[in-house]
């Protein structure tokens, strides 16, 4: 598998966005793209809670519309959440003005200084201004759990061959990711326990 690690010139030319946590001595970061749906985010909660491992869900917001009880779930259970936008628009193709107002509503949902650009991908300007008010947060681990051209042991494979203190790892707890997701988010939380390593919440004070 080809290396989906964030390239090194991308990272120097967005120093302001988080793209790991490299002064971590333990702490691993999983996140989840996406959700929260009722058939697949629940079921990622039941095995982050088998393993006493904690993550970050960057939450659409008209999913969270949907279904309140799933996103309240998720707060309840000490997980963190971010704001993945209201409607998961793509920032390149996207007026700056409605790019920024879609972020800031999901927010009257969310209420989190996280933001992660749906797809990654965002104009300087976009940027800019949401880091106003929001922590932005990349990876830098992509799962590519969402590709059906890649088999799930490889999905899974390809993160435990990379995971170690600091790293922030994409998953996507939707339905076109599920294959992938459950069969490789145990290998990995698998492999994070046995390291000694913790799966651990984003948190950053505003």
């Amino acid at each position: 598998m080809i290396n989906l690690s964030p390239p090194k010139f991308l990272q120097r030319f967005f120093p302001r966005i988080i793209w790991s946590f490299p002064n971590e001595e333990r702490g691993v970061f999983i996140t989840f793209d996406d959700g929260p749906i009722p058939e697949v985010t629940p079921w990622v909660l039941d095995l982050l809670a088998q393993y006493n491992a904690k993550a970050t869900f960057f939450c659409l917001a008209k999913n969270v519309e949907r279904y309140p009880e799933i996103f309240h779930r998720i707060v309840a259970e000490g997980h963190a959440v971010g704001n993945h936008s209201y409607s998961h628009i793509k920032g390149w193709f996207t007026p700056t003005k409605q790019y920024v107002e879609d972020v800031d509503y999901a927010n009257t949902y969310l209420n989190t200084n996280l933001f992660r650009p749906p797809y990654g991908r965002f104009t300087p300007k976009q940027i800019r201004l949401l880091r106003q008010r929001y922590h932005v947060v990349l990876w830098s681990i992509l799962s590519m759990d969402y590709s059906r051209y890649i088999p799930e042991h490889r999905v899974a494979q390809y993160v435990m061959n990379h995971i170690k203190p600091g790293e922030i790892v994409v998953f996507h707890d939707s339905i076109k990711a599920q294959r992938n997701l459950r069969h490789a988010l145990p290998f990995v939380l698998e492999a994070i326990a046995m390291r000694g390593y913790v799966a651990k919440p984003i948190t950053i004070a505003k």
